[in-house]
């Protein structure tokens, strides 16, 4: 016999966290990027001039997975890699002029989503519920702005 209980926080963010990802992904479909690519360019836009194996690091992806989102970004013109000055044997990725301009679209798309998926909260309860998961997300020891899926991408 199982008992009536209201359905667990835990559940609900999992739930909800499988929703907006694949809302995410069809929004950023739309600018024929895939959610790591696009976290990908967010990073950059970041801070640009970071070599390959310090966004691979962040990110917490193999290297070889990120060498190929960058040769795909790079491909579209979309990023560009620079010998680094400091150390020839590196190459600092940076966002082209067509990579700004898609970092505005992406923005964009983030707020359209962020409001899509939380239009019945107030702004104050936008806040409340962004500061609470924050909190647990901290706790996990999740890096900041940095979906944690990057770790599954295949090498």
């Amino acid at each position: 016999m199982h008992e009536d209980r209201p359905t667990g926080a835990a559940f609900l963010l999992t739930q909800l966290g499988t929703h907006a990802a694949r809302r995410f992904g069809e929004r950023v479909a739309a600018v024929d990027l895939t959610p790591p690519q696009a976290g990908l360019v967010r990073a950059v836009a970041r801070e640009p001039g970071r070599s390959q194996q310090a966004l691979a690091a962040q990110l917490g992806t193999p290297a070889t997975r990120l060498v190929a989102l960058v040769d795909a970004l790079e491909q579209r013109g979309v990023l560009e890699r620079r010998r680094n000055p400091d150390d020839r044997r590196l190459y600092a990725v940076h966002l082209t002029t067509a990579g700004e301009d898609l970092m505005r679209d992406l923005g964009r798309l983030a707020a359209e989503h962020e409001d899509a998926l939380l239009a019945t909260l107030d702004a104050d309860e936008r806040r409340t519920l962004a500061s609470l998961l924050g909190r647990v997300a901290a706790a996990e020891g999740l890096t900041p702005g940095i979906h944690p899926g990057y770790r599954d991408l295949p090498s």
